[in-house]
C-alpha cells in the first residue's frame, strides 16, 4: 500500500506545486491523477519516489517512510517504486534487452552493472516480460528502430523487470497517438492486474482514465478537489478540476461528451 500524507513541495520562487497534498493507492488498485498542465500531476509522482525531494510530509511503501531514507537504503526502496515515463526515458544506443535488463540494475553489484552481466534468471525473465509485452524477436532491435509505441512497451517491461511493489506512471500516452495510447494503457493495467501490484498514473486523457481507473483523482492548483470512480466523472465535476484553464476544460468536456455518446 503507498500512503502519501501531507505532501508539499515549492519550487525557486515561491510558487507551491503540492500543497498539502494526500492519498492512500490499495494493495491492487489502479488510481488515476487528472488534472490541467501545471497541476503538479508529474511533481507528486516524482516526489514520491524521490526524484523531487518533498519540502514536507511522508510518503509510506508497505510502511516503509520513503521520506526519511538516504543514501543506500533509498536505493534499495527505489527498486520497489517502477516508473514508466512519458518520454520513454531509453538509451536510444542500446539494445531493447539492454534497455529492459537495465530495470534489473538495483539488484546486482556494480561491476556485473557496468559489464552489463546479469544472471541466467534475470535474462530469462527479461526475454518473458517482452513476450508479455508483444516485442518477442525484438530485443536485438536498438530502441533508436521502434515506434513511440513500441518504445513505450519497452519502458514497460523495464518497470515489471524490476518486481516492484508500485507502477509510478507520468503521461505514459502523451506523445503516442489515439490507437496506441488506448493499446498502451490496456497493457499497463492488464500487467498490473497479473501482477497484483498497485498503480498510480498520471494522464491528460479524459476518456481513458474513465476507461481504465479504478479511482480516479482530480488536481488542480497544488491540491486535490476530486477523488471518485470513473461513473462520478460528471461536467460539473471537469469543471472543478479544470478550473481556470479554459482550452483544457473544453478538451476536457468534449471528450467527455464522445464518450458518453459513443461517437
Amino acid at each position: 500500500m503507498l500512503e502519501v500524507a501531507g505532501l508539499v513541495k515549492a519550487y525557486p520562487g515561491g510558487d507551491q506545486v503540492l500543497r498539502g497534498v494526500s492519498l492512500t493507492v490499495k494493495a491492487t488498485e489502479v488510481v488515476f491523477v487528472i488534472g490541467p498542465s501545471g497541476a503538479g500531476k508529474s511533481t507528486l509522482i516524482r516526489c514520491i519516489n524521490r526524484l523531487v525531494e518533498p519540502d514536507a510530509g511522508s510518503v509510506r511503501l508497505d510502511g516503509v517512510e520513503i521520506t526519511r531514507l538516504t543514501g543506500a537504503e533509498l536505493r534499495r526502496a527505489r527498486r520497489h517504486m517502477a516508473m514508466i515515463f512519458q518520454e520513454f526515458n531509453l538509451v536510444e544506443r542500446l539494445t531493447v534487452m539492454e534497455n529492459v535488463l537495465s530495470g534489473r540494475l538495483g539488484y546486482v553489484g556494480l561491476w556485473q552493472a557496468w559489464r552489463r552481466r546479469f544472471p541466467p534468471e534475470d535474462v530469462e525473465l527479461a526475454f518473458e516480460t517482452l513476450k508479455r509485452v508483444g516485442l518477442s524477436g525484438f530485443e536485438n532491435k536498438r530502441a533508436d528502430e521502434l515506434s513511440g509505441g513500441q518504445r513505450q512497451r519497452v519502458g514497460i517491461a523495464r518497470a515489471l523487470v524490476q518486481r516492484p511493489k508500485i507502477l509510478l506512471v507520468d503521461e505514459p500516452t502523451s506523445s503516442l497517438d489515439p490507437k496506441t495510447s488506448e493499446a498502451v494503457m490496456a497493457l499497463i493495467t492488464r500487467l498490473a492486474a497479473e501482477e497484483q501490484i498497485p498503480a498510480l498514473i498520471n494522464i491528460h486523457d479524459v476518456p481513458l482514465a474513465r476507461q481504465f481507473a479504478q479511482r480516479i483523482l482530480g488536481l488542480n492548483q497544488g491540491v486535490f478537489v476530486f477523488e471518485g470512480t470513473p461513473e462520478d466523472l460528471t461536467p460539473a465535476v471537469l469543471d472543478l478540476i479544470y478550473a481556470g484553464a479554459g482550452e483544457e476544460l473544453t478538451s476536457a468536456l468534449g471528450a467527455l461528451s464522445v464518450s458518453d455518446t459513443g461517437v
